[in-house]
């Protein structure tokens, strides 16, 4: 791809999508760069940069974004909302809301860029998903489920799109206290989890919250998005940050 291309990523507002916004316009790309909230102070000024809103799991967000987006490359599909809480204690409505952003938002942004891709017979979509799906978590079961949906949609979905050169890649990030997602995540939490898993939901909490393991940073994960996009030979499966490539050797 020239140096000229363009890349479209959502969820950068903060975390792995702001990153790896940054990193992109660091190498020359465009870079299209949504928000549910738009923010301009969040990025360098650059006649390289578009901030547009996005609401992936609203059709008529998704409708506008791409049309005023105009042609791209690579689509990354960054925005997720997390879940931390055991599950005798999530509200379906919770566990619905989780689905609708990270799963069928995943989808619903992929099907929005296809027809263009297919048409120019190029293309890259990078689904961001998780390495819980490589060794599973306790509190995190609705999170993860709608995680490995994305590995298995992805890994069918390359197989449609080969026949046109399109590709789709997935990077699995691992555990990353830096970011807001442990915040974010405990915003669907129940109000206060039961007595029965009261203990059990603080001290998985301190252990997500501590650096004493090896981490992912949002550096990691930017520069496996940018190797998905980029090198044609990537593996279906990129996992980024120590912690994800150990728990991809085992």
């Amino acid at each position: 791809m020239s140096h000229l291309s363009t890349v479209l990523i959502t969820g950068c507002s903060s975390g792995f999508g702001l990153d790896t916004a940054k990193l992109f316009l660091d190498r020359g790309w465009r870079v299209v760069a949504t928000m549910r909230t738009p923010r301009s102070d969040l990025l360098p000024a650059s006649e390289l940069l578009r901030i547009l809103p996005l609401d992936v799991t609203d059709p008529d967000s998704i409708r506008a974004c791409i049309a005023a987006a105009g042609p791209i490359d690579a689509l990354v599909n960054n925005a997720g909302v997390g879940l931390l809480a055991p599950l005798e204690d999530t509200l379906l409505v919770n566990a619905r809301e989780v689905f609708e952003t990270n799963t069928l938002g995943t989808m619903a942004m992929t099907q929005a860029v296809l027809p263009q891709f297919r048409q120019r017979r190029a293309g890259v979509v990078v689904n961001v998903t998780s390495s819980v799906t490589l060794k599973s978590l306790p509190l995190l079961s609705v999170y993860t489920a709608s995680k490995a949906a994305v590995n298995a949609f992805t890994e069918s979905l390359a197989l449609e799109l080969a026949a046109f050169d399109v590709r789709a890649r997935l990077v699995l990030p691992g555990r990353a206290p830096s970011t807001r997602f442990g915040d974010n995540a405990r915003k669907l939490m129940a109000a206060s989890p039961s007595d029965a898993y009261a203990d059990f939901t603080q001290s998985v909490i301190a252990a997500v919250r501590s650096m004493d393991t090896p981490v992912t940073q949002a550096e990691d994960v930017a520069e496996a998005v940018w190797r998905a996009v980029t090198d044609p030979a990537a593996p279906m499966r990129i996992p980024a940050g120590a912690n994800a490539v150990a728990l991809s050797a085992d």
